[in-house]
């Protein structure tokens, strides 16, 4: 059986890892010159099972509307013409409710503790390595409401087995020394000791690597001009090489997922929400953390990687505009000096900025389509290494005529 992925991006080469376990020919078809240079190239690098939560909530109206006057806030609001943004704006509203809110949460923290388990162990069975750091994560509050909403709020997350430690101050400092400089202005923290980190382009370029020894074939460079379908089946691919065909294709595109199957008559509810990050030389000067975690006050993530810290911050709807200027990684910088003031060499930053593929319920989109040989992995959104392993194992299950491992209720076209 021949498998065309299209998308190289760490959800496309999980989907050909698994496919090629499973003994499947594979192809990956790619319009970067290398895997991961898009949305997994600078990613948080969390494995976060301890931040599932959705990001329609209750209080996200509110904050989006304040941010077309405020500067600042973690979720940003763009105002723009395109109708698609708006038609997914709406539809992220409508999940914005108490209840809708836990449900999407569940479902997330149940796909993303099945994934890590299957990213632990593609791991160790694999040996790669991507300067992971398993010594669990820090969600860190600044203020006594903020730390009793975020102790309230994760019983949602511990209903579900996910293991959470609430921690006070004294405990955050002992757990992560390099925060004592700030010790001041920490209300507390809550812990996750099974959440990890690490860096997933290294990830997915050493998969890529354990792949091509598996066979798959890799055909990077390599625009996707058309999918071309009759009846009720893919027939080929047209790119910049010419045809590309197989037995079964695997939409796994990310952000840019709509636009081929728009053409084949699916509307996905999948749009990009801009994320940025910055990431800094460390040397033997300074005092970086040794975990990784999240400012929750501000929505900046941090993590080490080796001889690099990397931030990230915001959430903003803008279309598919990659932009940015020094002035949008202000705040993040400005809160990392206040929690490390001596973490890394902030004299010399890397920026970047990526689009996250988000549905409106922050669940992804996985399975079969009306075309008998045309499948879907996309949507990840803002967690993408996190679930990335198992949407792979999931999709490769219902690919096979196999029961997925766990429920998938709401993670379907249907």
């Amino acid at each position: 059986m021949k498998t065309v992925v299209l998308g190289g991006g760490i959800v496309g080469v999980t989907t050909a890892y698994f496919l090629a376990k499973a003994g499947d020919e594979v192809v990956v078809v790619d319009r970067c010159e290398g895997v991961a240079l898009e949305t997994s190239f600078a990613n948080a690098g969390l494995i976060a099972p301890g931040h599932s939560y959705t990001w329609a909530s209750p209080r996200a109206p509110k904050i989006l509307l304040k941010s077309l006057f405020a500067e600042g806030q973690a979720l940003r609001l763009k105002l723009n013409a395109d109708w698609r943004m708006w038609a997914w704006c709406w539809l992220f509203l409508r999940n914005c409710t108490v209840e809708r809110s836990r449900l999407n949460t569940s479902r997330k923290v149940r796909l993303c503790r099945y994934s890590q388990q299957l990213l632990q162990r593609a791991t160790e069975d694999e040996r790669l390595t991507y300067d992971r750091i398993s010594g669990g994560l820090l969600y860190l509050y600044r203020d006594p409401a903020s730390f009793e909403r975020g102790v309230s709020n994760m019983s949602i997350l511990a209903d579900s087995g996910l293991p959470l430690v609430t921690l006070d101050r004294r405990a955050v400092i002992a757990r992560e020394p390099a925060l004592a400089a700030s010790a001041s202005s920490i209300e507390g923290a809550i812990y996750c000791p099974s959440d990890e980190s690490g860096d997933a382009h290294l990830f997915t370029r050493e998969l890529e690597r354990r792949c091509r020894e598996l066979g798959v074939e890799f055909q990077l460079g390599t625009t996707i001009h058309e999918v071309r379908a009759s009846a009720d089946r893919i027939d080929y691919v047209d790119t910049s090489r010419g045809r590309v065909s197989g037995d079964r294709y695997v939409l796994a595109l990310g952000s840019y997922s709509p636009f081929l199957a728009r053409r084949l008559g699916y509307r996905l509810p999948v749009y990009p929400v801009k994320g940025y990050s910055v990431t800094l030389p460390i040397d033997a000067s300074h005092e970086p953390p040794t975990l990784g975690g999240v400012e929750e006050n501000q929505l900046v993530a941090w993590a080490r990687f080796g001889q690099r810290l990397r931030l990230t911050a915001t959430a903003e709807f803008c279309g598919y505009d990659t932009n940015h200027s020094p002035a949008d990684f202000s705040h993040m910088l400005q809160t990392s000096k206040a929690l490390f003031p001596n973490g890394a060499d902030y004299q010399r930053p890397s920026y970047w900025a990526g689009l996250r593929p988000m549905t409106p319920e922050g669940t992804p989109l996985i399975g079969p389509t009306r075309h008998r040989n045309l499948f879907f992995n996309t949507g990840h959104g803002h967690m993408g290494w996190t679930m990335s392993c198992g949407t792979a194992k999931i999709l490769v299950d219902l690919m096979s005529g196999r029961r997925p491992e766990i429920d998938i209720t709401g993670m379907t076209l249907q």
